[in-house]
């Protein structure tokens, strides 16, 4: 197994944390909108803690396989065409594994689909609003 580096370590806890502040917000938006919009599209059950944690775990194993990817093909090749194959296969792999997870939320009947499928989204997110804070 790869050995994080001290900056890619850095990046998968902010990861992390951003995904677990997402959940936590996510959770706090459905359990409000089951009990004051939409309790009978919105279960306040297991499902959507299941749906969350397991969304959640895909989204951070999704940003954790693509850093070690990244500091593999850094530390390996000088060679572009070589870095840019390696770098596709990844992608390629990480994206058929969001998609697998997609359709086993929206399959499995322990998962709430709307809480397993928007962890996806907070990585990204969390990126993006640290990027917009000048952080």
């Amino acid at each position: 197994m790869f050995k994080l580096q001290p900056g890619v370590k850095k990046e998968v806890n902010n990861i992390i944390i951003y995904t677990c502040v997402g959940i936590v917000l996510e959770l706090i938006l459905l359990i409000l909108a089951h009990f004051f919009w939409i309790p009978d599209k919105i279960p306040f059950d297991y499902t959507i803690f299941t749906g969350a944690i397991a969304g959640g775990a895909v989204a951070v194993l999704n940003f954790v396989l693509m850093a070690l990817t990244v500091q593999k093909v850094a530390g390996v090749t000088d060679d572009e065409k070589t870095a840019r194959k390696i770098l596709q296969g990844s992608y390629s792999k990480r994206m058929l594994m969001q998609i697998v997870w997609i359709v086993i939320a929206i399959a499995a009947p322990c998962f709430h689909v709307v809480a397993g499928i928007l962890p996806l989204l907070f990585p990204t997110m969390g990126i993006k609003i640290r990027a917009v804070l000048g952080k």
